[in-house]
């Protein structure tokens, strides 16, 4: 499957975007599909995860409450919404899949990765 993520920009502390992850080459409601971020510097990090087939949703502590990850099968397509934005939020976002559900929400769980797209918050 590849992947294409989207949706980055440049956004005021409190202000919103949405991400949006692409698949095509295989249907997304096989996988289980997570949100990454990179801030310079700093190790990757999870942040969202869906399984369609488990039935389940997680997210890092830090995004609950502002964050929410959702899908549209139909379009193959996976989102993240991000409101009530920080400063603390700026980094290189990525969509990444894999055909297992990763409980551990580890970035060595997944097979499958897009390009990143970059989200800055500015203070």
């Amino acid at each position: 499957v590849q992947l294409q993520a989207c949706g980055g920009g440049l956004v005021q502390t409190g202000g919103s975007l949405r991400l949006s992850c692409a698949a095509s080459g295989r249907a997304f409601s096989s996988y289980a599909v997570g949100w990454f971020r990179q801030a310079p510097g700093k190790e990757r990090e999870f942040v969202a995860a869906m399984g369609w087939r488990v039935g389940r949703i997680a997210y890092a502590d830090s995004v609950k409450g502002r964050f929410t990850i959702s899908g549209d099968s139909a379009k193959n397509t996976v989102y993240l919404q991000m409101n009530s934005l920080k400063p603390e939020d700026t980094a290189v976002y990525y969509c990444a899949a894999n055909r297992q559900w990763a409980a551990d929400h580890s970035s060595m769980g997944y097979d499958y990765w897009g390009q990143g797209t970059l989200v800055t918050v500015s203070s």
